[in-house]
């Protein structure tokens, strides 16, 4: 009988890890312990969430527990990339909250240390792991609904929620910048649904448009990216008004050369419910409720941990997505005025 795996979180700073440790405990997985720096202000939520997993006394407990195969990453997007490293020169494999570094001198770090050490080094990019709609559309490509696909179109507008937002929430450096941040989503997306395995940004640029009192904070962002497998848009932003019953109107559009689906992934102003989709080709043309269609990268990662396979993710695609993200950042800063 195989060993049910057992993680532990270090970093609780973001709420992304709610959604991270409660789909690794759906897909079978034993909530071992977790640490975190200080006392920030998702604490008590998590706490709430989680009240019979223990607080460990250190990150080091958990680190040195061999009973602990996965580390889930989620601290002040800086210091994940560290985190990672120690992770993994322990013998854990690691799965971290986006973005999983902020700079490319961590992630050639990051490189290395996977290569040394054989660990996997995942992203739980939420907004394609964590939506059905997203595993049904890839399911209508997989089946060649919508033909070959040419072009993703992906916008990720956010809330700023400023009263809850942390000191570092509005640091440059402390979070990456908008497009090493947020985009990271639909650059992960384009990748995937085009099958570009090589890319390249044609475009990018980060502003601050509506927070002039806020000089690290970047509050719009975009970028163009030309992959050998087709063409991306991405937009992304702090502008989600307050009367929107959720954080974001997340959407991505897929066009293929047969017709195109669009996901309406977190809400659809006049309908109830999340995870639209909208399926248009030669045939059909409809409206799919995808909220059943399931999230299967926490089951596979745990396959892939104990087969040492890359079901989930292949681990050159989360390079990927992190050295795009990273280079569109530093173009949009280097054409700022």
């Amino acid at each position: 009988m195989t060993a049910r795996l057992r993680f532990a979180a270090i970093g609780i700073d973001h709420r992304h890890v709610f959604g991270m440790a409660g789909n690794m405990i759906d897909a079978g997985a034993e909530f071992a312990g977790w640490w975190t720096e200080g006392h920030p202000n998702t604490e008590d939520g998590f706490v709430k969430r989680f009240p019979d997993v223990p607080r460990a006394e250190s990150a080091e407990a958990l680190l040195d527990d061999p009973s602990i195969g996965l580390i889930l990453l989620s601290g002040i997007p800086r210091d994940r990339a560290a985190w990672a490293v120690r992770a993994m020169e322990a013998g854990k494999d690691v799965m971290s909250d986006k973005p999983g570094c902020t700079t490319q001198e961590q992630l050639a770090e990051i490189r290395d240390t996977v290569a040394r050490t054989g660990r996997i080094w995942s992203i739980d990019f939420s907004e394609r792991f964590e939506v059905p709609a997203v595993t049904r559309a890839a399911e209508l490509v997989a089946e060649g609904a919508i033909g070959r696909v040419v072009q993703t179109l992906g916008i990720g507008p956010h809330r700023l929620n400023r009263d809850t937002r942390p000191d570092w929430f509005f640091d440059r450096d402390a979070y990456g910048g908008i497009l090493t941040d947020i985009a990271s989503h639909q650059i992960d997306q384009f990748l995937f649904f085009t099958g570009s395995t090589e890319a390249e940004v044609s475009h990018a640029a980060v502003a601050n448009h509506a927070n002039p009192g806020d000089e690290g904070l970047q509050d719009f962002g975009e970028i163009v990216l030309r992959g050998d497998g087709g063409h991306g848009y991405i937009r992304v932003d702090w502008y989600t008004p307050d009367a929107l019953p959720t954080w974001g109107d997340g959407r991505l559009t897929i066009l293929g050369t047969e017709g195109y689906i669009e996901l309406r992934k977190y809400v659809d102003v006049g309908h109830d419910g999340t995870d639209h989709l909208i399926l248009v080709n030669g045939s059909r043309c409809e409206r799919i409720d995808a909220s059943g269609a399931g999230l299967p990268y926490f089951a596979r990662l745990i396959d892939d941990i104990r087969d040492r396979t890359e079901t989930a993710m292949t681990q050159e695609h989360v390079f990927r997505v992190c050295d795009l993200a990273l280079r569109a950042q530093a173009m949009a800063e280097q054409a700022q005025p």
